[in-house]
């Protein structure tokens, strides 16, 4: 459990990353290629924090060839967009659009041009990441020893990230960031 979320570890033989998920009140389950199912479970009661400092999933990464398409798959399954970006991320990603997920924001990031030419832009949406809150991210790092990089600026003013080295043996990208003010703790 990372705050509001039951997050399943299935094993490597039933894939790599985020090979789906569940949402509680949504409408629909299609939604651009991203593996959905509904939830009728409340949420947990209790919201413990983890040895490393982790208190809260902040955010989950979706990447789409096609972020108008993926917006309006989201939006008719009830998804809450909440904006969208239109200026490009430090990686090259033109554009991203944010839902809000309870306490927790997916983020669309649509693919930068050359990434589109390369894979095809028929493709469906697919997860990418995860971003960990950790209120105290130096705590957190120092923690996780040489398993993290350095400590950033997120692309959020006033907040910064961590990001998950591939020796740290996950699946799936994977960082820690500062929670927004007032945001999960």
């Amino acid at each position: 459990m990372v705050g509001e979320v039951r997050i399943r570890l299935v094993g490597a033989d039933a894939g790599r990353g985020l090979i789906g998920w569940s949402l509680r009140d949504i409408e629909g389950t299609e939604l651009d290629g991203l593996s959905t199912t509904r939830s009728d479970r409340q949420p947990p009661a209790e919201r413990p924090e983890h040895a490393n400092g982790v208190t809260a999933l902040d955010h989950v990464v979706a990447i789409t060839p096609a972020l108008g398409r993926t917006v309006v798959a989201l939006r008719g399954a009830g998804l809450d967009l909440r904006r969208i970006r239109e200026e490009p991320t430090p990686a090259g990603a033109p554009r991203q659009a944010f839902f809000r997920l309870g306490a927790t924001i997916l983020e669309v990031v649509q693919e930068p041009p050359e990434a589109i030419e390369r894979a095809g832009g028929d493709r469906p949406a697919f997860f990418w990441g995860l971003a960990f809150a950790a209120p105290d991210l130096d705590d957190t790092v120092a923690a996780l020893g040489d398993q993290v990089g350095q400590i950033r600026p997120a692309v959020q003013p006033g907040r910064r990230i961590a990001t998950l080295r591939r020796s740290a043996g996950l699946s799936l990208p994977a960082a820690m960031i500062t929670p927004t003010r007032g945001g999960p703790q």
